[in-house]
């Protein structure tokens, strides 16, 4: 395991988690892709990460995650990090898809653990490790207990933190004590990012560094004024953001979150489709709750972004 000191991590700003837009015959619809990711950066967004719960990874195969990649990496042109995301339950797929990313030019890549039997620390470690000494880029590591069986201890974030490769850690545990822990043993070897909408201005004011988000697509210009306000300190500001974007994790935790976001972007103009099967689409009541979340924030009128 290679080990280094404290150094540039490109994983920080608000970073979307955006759809996987697919036709009914599985095609990804490159086109709708690009125009998402051009009106996201036009809105200030600091990088864009496909193959997320956003983007339904679980749901595709291989070739769809592949093409995904491919598709984002050719609409971003560089203008902003694209951090792919790499999951799987077995070490070698999770190599392979770590590779083959890099290989289609990607920033970073942003590495969860999938589970089905349960696995030791070691395993773990090992898992994160392999994937790490792959590739020749910057690496994030998620963990969400909520989703996976294994949580990263302290003691193991800490040991992984010394790679030279792994430079953030995306924490969904929403606890704070948790991530204080994390900094303090880390002692800035990673950076940290929070995986919860709703309580980036607390990450940030406890030295986080940003957030990955889904629900960053509905509200990209509200998402980055909350972290400019948070970089500057203008912590009332700060919070009034957060609660006024509150609503759209309220109505999230209601729903699926891919059928929310797609059902959103809908609303928004963007032909991006209904969930992945075996999931459905929002009903008719939910995606009228979906529209108003949408006009409230945009005082009364959806937000369409640019070129929408």
């Amino acid at each position: 395991m290679a080990m280094t000191s404290a150094r540039a991590s490109p994983f920080k700003g608000v970073v979307p988690y955006i759809v996987t837009p697919v036709d009914n015959f599985g095609v990804i619809q490159a086109e709708v892709v690009g125009r998402l990711c051009d009106d996201l950066i036009d809105a200030g967004v600091h990088g864009i990460t496909p193959l997320g719960s956003t983007g339904e990874y679980a749901y595709l195969n291989q070739d769809q995650r592949t093409r995904m990649v491919e598709v984002t990496v050719k609409a971003v042109a560089g203008r902003v990090p694209v951090f792919a995301g790499v999951a799987s339950v077995s070490v070698e797929a999770a190599r392979f898809q770590a590779r083959c990313y890099q290989n289609l030019g990607v920033d970073g890549i942003v590495v969860a653990l999938d589970s089905y039997f349960p696995l030791g620390e070691s395993e773990i470690e090992s898992y994160f490790l392999s994937v790490a000494d792959a590739i020749d880029l910057p690496m994030a590591v998620y963990t969400n207990p909520s989703f996976q069986r294994t949580d990263l201890s302290i003691g193991l974030i800490e040991r992984m933190s010394r790679h030279q490769n792994i430079r953030a850690i995306k924490d969904a545990s929403t606890n704070t004590g948790r991530l204080l822990s994390i900094m303090t043993h880390c002692e800035g070897r990673i950076d940290v990012l929070a995986a919860s909408s709703h309580i980036p201005a607390c990450v940030m004011m406890l030295g986080g560094k940003g957030w990955f988000s889904g629900p960053a697509c509905l509200a990209p210009r509200q998402s980055v004024a909350l972290y400019n306000c948070c970089v500057e300190q203008r912590w009332p500001e700060a919070l009034d953001i957060q609660r006024q974007l509150w609503s759209v994790n309220e109505i999230f935790a209601r729903y699926n979150l891919a059928a929310c976001i797609k059902g959103g972007l809908e609303e928004l103009g963007y032909p991006v489709g209904d969930p992945i099967p075996p999931q459905g689409p929002l009903n008719r009541q939910a995606r009228a709750e979906v529209a108003s979340v949408i006009a409230k924030l945009s005082h009364g009128t959806p937000q369409r972004l640019k070129g929408v």
